[in-house]
């Protein structure tokens, strides 16, 4: 904390944004941009996967104070629950009252294309994990509610962005899951039968996080392939990464838009 503290000379970011695999061009467009590597920020877990920076934006996007995560930290990669929520929790104590969060997941909703846009409804935590086990951190409660877990508000405005903007925005539930090995097409089948309509290996731990700190919460996918199964290629990261430089320019237009809009007060809500 002191050390970001520090680097802020003051200014208190009102909006924190996670920025998934290939999706680093939002950070290109914070104004008056303080950079940061993580391994100058303690506790940091650095970027390992292809497409994530790993490093901290602060500036301003849209004209609202930021801190821009681009590149997280996974499961996968071996961190418990606690180290991929931890970036999470020090926006929290710098002051920040929304959290956006991106991610690249595959399509389990049959329609979805490559490229598409979903607005992250709800989700499902498949990954046996929780940032809140055990001991009780301060400014969190033993059980926080996760009914409505992304911000309805800030939905309805990112809705409302998409379409001033001419974009074709989806809504549905994405599930995350452990990874780091691609789904089996007998489990995206299961997927969708429980109701998903994207998955990935990211996300779900941020939001818990985030919502025991009472932050807003706005999610957002860009499916980059049809999950196993559904398409007739082998899934490759590569794929993800392609489909992301194609396609992210338009999810960076719309987050801007919507930070700009209606984000920035730094308020903390309920999420209903």
């Amino acid at each position: 904390m002191g050390a970001l503290s520090a680097r802020l000379g003051g200014r208190r970011p009102a909006v924190a944004i996670v920025l998934g695999s290939g999706l680093g061009g939002l950070a290109d467009r914070v104004a008056g941009a303080v950079r940061i590597p993580y391994a100058e920020v303690p506790g940091f877990p650095p970027a390992r996967v292809e497409g994530h920076r790993g490093e901290l934006v602060l500036g301003s996007l849209a004209g609202v104070p930021v801190v821009v995560q681009s590149g997280r930290s996974h499961l996968y990669e071996g961190h418990d629950a606690a180290t991929v929520a931890l970036p999470v929790r020090v926006f929290a104590e710098l002051g920040a009252g929304t959290l956006v969060v991106t991610n690249a997941a595959g399509g389990v909703r049959r329609s979805f294309a490559p490229g598409t846009l979903m607005l992250i409804a709800d989700h499902l935590n498949l990954t046996g994990r929780s940032p809140l086990v055990g001991e009780v951190l301060a400014g969190e409660p033993r059980f926080p509610d996760m009914t409505a877990p992304y911000d309805a508000g800030l939905r309805a405005l990112a809705r409302e962005g998409a379409a001033a903007l001419g974009l074709r925005l989806e809504e549905g539930i994405y599930a995350g899951l452990l990874g780091p090995a691609y789904e089996t097409a007998a489990e995206v089948r299961w997927l969708e039968r429980i109701g998903a309509d994207a998955v990935g290996m990211s996300t779900v731990t941020e939001v818990i996080a985030a919502r025991a700190r009472g932050l807003r919460c706005l999610g957002f996918s860009l499916v980059t392939n049809p999950a196993a199964g559904l398409g007739a290629k082998p899934l490759s990261h590569v794929e993800v990464m392609e489909t992301a430089g194609r396609a992210g320019g338009d999810l960076v237009r719309l987050v801007e838009w919507v930070v700009g809009r209606g984000t920035g007060t730094g308020e903390r809500g309920s999420g209903s």
